[in-house]
């Protein structure tokens, strides 16, 4: 069953800054130059502890970002900048935003922030939809380790047909604690529910429910390995506090979590386009041949991006496909389904239609012959949103071929999760994404 907790958050105090100079995007989508941006918002934007810049005598002695972090941490605390809530709650979170690429579509996501019970995915409470990668989950405990709390928010999906927790939270009248539009122009509005009936209400009629991450699989695995650390040889037997409302049966036990319902409007996957270099003789149009053996393939010749996805959105309405970008041309490749099933027969009959899973599965590691642990690391491969500059990179020999992909669907997500199955890394693009610093769980 899925554990959700209220907690006393610290959130920003809007009498000593001003809130929408202090909240971020989530640590991985801060480019270089946003993290410069944020620095210069404010001392106290939250890109400081979560994505802090090196310096040029961190060590030993001096300390590193993440010294750094729990320094600022602390200090913020102390002058009162973060402010604790005197009483357990949860927030309501509503995101307003136009959908990219719609020719000005409006749509409204409606979730809400509280703590969730960590689980193992073999309990299945929490499914997971997606690899992971070392890397960032070695640099979030550093963080985790270092300042001993949640900053963001882990993305989680559940299944309510009967809008249960947007009727219970939401009043169209009430004026929201936080209102602040993103640099992406989505309007993002937070209201503290504290009320004990409802928070009760909430945490009980949700229970049953099953929970998929979204967005924060790194951030997930690496908040279980720290509860499995910290647990008690005896765990405590009441979970509920002075207030009649749950609790973790310790602080670790538990994470941050922004809860949306799947069955709501407003649920917007944006693909992820995969750009691959740094090849040792790469032929493009070796590739194209070698790809004839398992799809069709077709030569579109536009080169404007925008002509390209279209091309490619058409052709993948209840087909798989995806767009070779390379210096000799664009291929448009469909899978011819009885190669696929021979090559990639190692796959379920559910993953083998995915077309994210061919283009890694068949032409990423086998055509292309780069291995799983290079494309865990990134070696040879770099994640883009921005179709433009994926075409871009090839056009300036950044990259050998460029792979626009299709975004992948709600349905196939759930299907894929709900079966215990994993979909290659960054297979989805949930937009928008949750600000960081809205709320903030301490475990001290």
């Amino acid at each position: 069953m899925a554990r959700i907790y209220p907690f006393r958050a610290l959130r920003y105090n809007p009498s000593l800054v001003r809130v929408e100079d202090c909240v971020t995007q989530p640590y991985d989508k801060i480019s270089p130059s946003m993290q410069q941006a944020y620095y210069q918002k404010s001392p106290y934007n939250l890109v400081r502890i979560i994505l802090g810049l090196p310096e040029l005598f961190d060590g030993k002695e001096t300390g590193d970002v993440y010294t750094r972090a729990a320094r600022d941490f602390a200090d913020w605390r102390e002058s009162g900048v973060l402010a604790q809530e005197s009483e357990p709650c949860v927030f309501a979170y509503s995101q307003k935003f136009t959908v990219p690429g719609s020719n000005g579509k409006v749509l409204e996501r409606r979730g809400f922030i509280g703590l969730g019970g960590l689980h193992d995915y073999s309990e299945n409470v929490v499914f997971r939809h997606e690899q992971t990668l070392s890397k960032p989950k070695s640099d979030r405990l550093n963080l985790l380790r270092a300042t001993r709390a949640h900053f963001g928010q882990i993305f989680m999906l559940y299944s309510d047909p009967g809008l249960t927790a947007e009727k219970l939270l939401f009043d169209e009248d009430a004026i929201p604690d936080i209102e602040v539009t993103d640099e992406y122009d989505v309007l993002h509005r937070i209201w503290k529910i504290n009320d004990e009936n409802t928070i009760n209400i909430l945490t009980s009629e949700l229970a049953d429910k099953k929970l998929i991450i979204a967005d924060g699989h790194h951030r997930y695995e690496t908040a279980l390995n720290y509860a499995k650390e910290h647990a008690p040889a005896q765990p405590a037997t009441s979970e509920r506090n002075s207030y009649s409302l749950p609790q973790p049966p310790y602080p670790e036990a538990a994470v941050m979590m922004t809860f949306v319902n799947m069955d709501a409007e407003g649920l917007v996957i944006l693909p992820t386009h995969r750009v691959v270099f740094g090849l040792s003789h790469f032929d493009p149009a070796a590739l194209i041949e070698q790809a004839k053996a398992y799809f069709d393939v077709e030569q579109v010749a536009s080169s404007e991006t925008e002509e390209l996805l279209a091309k490619l959105a058409a052709a993948g309405k209840g087909k798989t496909a995806f767009l070779a970008v390379t210096k000799n041309g664009n291929y448009l490749l469909q899978a011819k389904p009885d190669a696929i099933a021979r090559t990639l027969g190692g796959y379920s009959e559910r993953q083998r239609q995915l077309d994210i899973v061919q283009l890694h599965g068949l032409v990423l590691e086998q055509l292309l012959a780069i291995t799983p642990e290079a494309i865990r690391e990134q070696t040879n491969l770099h994640y883009l949103r921005d179709a433009g500059e994926a075409v871009e990179q090839v056009a300036r020999g950044d990259a050998d071929v460029t792979f626009l992909m299709n975004p992948v669907t709600m349905d196939q997500l759930r299907e894929v999760a709900f079966a215990g199955e994993v979909m290659p890394q960054k297979s989805t693009d949930f937009f928008p994404k949750l600000l960081s610093g809205l709320a903030i769980y301490p475990l001290d």
